[in-house]
Formats: C-alpha cells, structure tokens, sequence
C-alpha cells in the first residue's frame, strides 16, 4: 500500500500541513517519502515580489529557497523517523501540476500528499486551484490536506 509517498512543497504552511500527514502515513505503512520542490509559474511570481532588489539574482535565490524548503521537510521527516529523499526542479518548463504527475510516473509514486489552501469565488478564480489541477493530472491517488482553519472574526 502506499510505500512511495511524493509530497510537493512550496513552504507555505499550508503544504508543511501536507508534510506533516504524509509523515503520518508513512508511519503507518513504513513509507518513504520524495519531497518535490519546482520552480515554476507560482516561484517565479513571488520571487519576483520577494527579490525585487536582487535584479538578475532571483533564478539563484528560488533554487536557494527550494534547497531549503526541501532540508527543513527532509530534517522533519527524518526526526519523525520516516525515510526521504528530495527532489528540485529548477528548469522552469511545465506547469506545477504536470511537473508533478510526471515526478509520481517517474519514481513511480503510490500517492500523493499535498497541502491545498482551499480557495474559492474570485481567489479561486484568480490564482486558480494547484491541488485540483494535479488531481486532474495526477496518475495516482492523490491526498488533498486542508489549509488550517481561520480563526474566527470578532463580531
């Protein structure tokens, strides 16, 4: 059963929420997991915001970013006791989702664990849905794990 478990991350809290459940997972079917990071259309748009004052340097700093999103996940895991090997993908071709039905085709994954934000209405619209679109793409099963819920405004 699911021994080959791939977890996308982007270093949201949202996906560590993802990582966080296929730990789990892996525990209970003594599973390895692939942690997969790609530099892709979302990367490049908030690297854009976030190294605006690098110039020409924000190619170096989102493969730094995903070097370590994939250590920080590596390190989790490895305290949790679940084996992990990681993945970055830095050639900018594709989209996210057929990056990742492509990266569960060539280990071969068994599932796919993956942290969703949940948008709707105009967000939705928007930015799209990542997690429906690997759902749509995906040649596996494939994990959905809520963002965490937002607290309530005071009335």
């Amino acid at each position: 059963m699911y021994e080959h478990i791939l977890v996308p991350l982007d270093g949201t809290e949202t996906s560590k929420r993802g990582l966080d459940e296929a730990i789990r997972l892996a525990g209970l079917t003594k599973g390895r997991l692939r942690l997969f990071h790609a530099i892709g259309d979302m990367a490049m748009a908030h690297a854009m915001d976030a190294y605006e004052d690098h110039g020409g340097q924000w190619v170096e700093a989102m493969r730094a970013y995903g070097t370590k999103v994939l250590e920080d996940a590596s390190e989790t895991a490895r305290a949790a006791g679940v084996e992990s090997e990681t993945v970055l993908h830095s050639s900018f071709t594709g989209r996210m989702a057929e990056l990742v039905a492509a990266q569960a085709s060539k280990w071969p994954a068994d599932i796919i664990v993956l942290g969703t934000h949940g948008r709707h209405g105009v967000k939705r619209m928007l930015l799209g849905s990542g997690a429906e679109a690997v759902l749509r793409t995906s040649p596996v099963p494939v994990l959905l794990v809520r963002a965490a819920p937002v607290a309530a405004a005071a009335a």
